[in-house]
């Protein structure tokens, strides 16, 4: 076994069993689970709630906390991921944090963001949300009834992104 965070938190994630996109619908809050990624520590900074799954398979990809008690859904194409991973260090900070906080109604979403979907990995299928207008796909993989993890996989990086979501209940949210 090597030293390394992503070889083992991608190790671990494979061994984890597969989700149907059905299982998913709902509302999911999410933490990053530290692995080396660039990301790590950025989205919690900037109170990152999770995701949310509707019945027909549509996603809000990223939930952030609004105003108390109120979700808003971001529109993820207003943050090009490539420049987002250059500059994830200034994502840690406090001054992202308060500029995110006022810039959340500019990019809110108008709607969702992306799909669930049956997407093979490693040889099996599992759920996969795949961003309507960035190259990502988030695969998920079970770790309990109500939690799963997430491997945020951006076309051309090999470096993976790690979360875990867990199933919330929201009054009038769907579940």
């Amino acid at each position: 076994m090597t030293d390394d965070p992503q070889s083992q938190t991608i190790a671990w994630f494979h061994s984890l069993a597969s989700v149907l996109p059905a299982e998913m619908v709902g509302v999911w809050r999410g933490e990053g689970i530290p692995s080396g990624h660039p990301l790590d520590g950025v989205l919690e900074n900037l109170q990152w709630v999770g995701k949310r799954f509707q019945a027909d398979l549509r996603a809000d990809a990223l939930l952030f906390q609004g105003r108390p008690g109120r979700l808003v859904a971001i529109e993820p194409s207003y943050f090009p991921i490539r420049l987002a991973l250059r500059f994830a260090p200034i994502g840690r900070t406090s001054v992202a944090k308060r500029w995110f906080s006022y810039l959340q109604k500019a990019v809110r979403a108008r709607g969702t963001t992306a799909m669930l979907s049956l997407r093979m990995m490693d040889g099996s299928e599992t759920a996969a949300m795949v961003y309507d207008k960035q190259p990502i796909v988030d695969y998920f993989r079970r770790v309990a009834d109500d939690e799963v993890a997430g491997m945020m996989v951006v076309e051309g990086d090999e470096r993976r992104y790690f979360f875990r979501l867990r199933r919330v209940d929201i009054p009038g949210q769907d579940r």
